[in-house]
């Protein structure tokens, strides 16, 4: 009887430590290299920041100029800037036909104006007339209107 107890004592012992592996939690498996990795939940989802529009230049001829708006004009088309953030514009300054260089960036479907310069006027190749100098005449030595007297 001693054997049979001493069996069904390690039956229960063996059945005891078999059923603690059955009770721990699943080793969790490494995604293969093809697969993205999940995403992790823990950490809060930063919104993302709309990306800076880029500031543009622009240049052309000014059609109309308003105190809020200014329009101007290439060899592209027209173009409308709104000026409002530009700082000391004022609308007097400029007008139909001057030169402009514009720097802007696009805001909600609108051109926005951050600054507005007039462009050089191009100076005109102007023809220039050379101008022959005349030599100055040279000075003939005074001849006496009597020759000297020999002696």
């Amino acid at each position: 009887m001693k054997k049979a107890l001493m069996i069904a004592l390690a039956l229960l012992i063996s059945v005891a430590f078999v059923t603690t592996v059955f009770a721990q939690a699943k080793p969790v498996e490494k995604p293969e290299a093809t697969e993205k990795p999940a995403v992790k939940v823990d950490k809060p989802v930063k919104a993302e920041k709309p990306a800076k529009a880029k500031a543009k230049a622009f240049a052309g001829e000014v059609v109309k100029a308003e105190a809020t708006a200014l329009v101007a004009k290439d060899k592209k088309g027209e173009m409308t800037f709104d000026v409002g953030a530009v700082k000391g514009f004022k609308a007097e300054d400029y007008k139909a036909g001057d030169k402009v260089v514009v720097k802007y960036a696009e805001k909600d479907g609108k051109n926005v104006a951050s600054a507005i310069k007039k462009a050089p006027a191009k100076k005109e190749k102007k023809e220039k007339k050379v101008e022959k100098k005349e030599a100055p005449a040279k000075a003939e030595p005074a001849t006496p209107a009597t020759p000297p007297a020999k002696k």
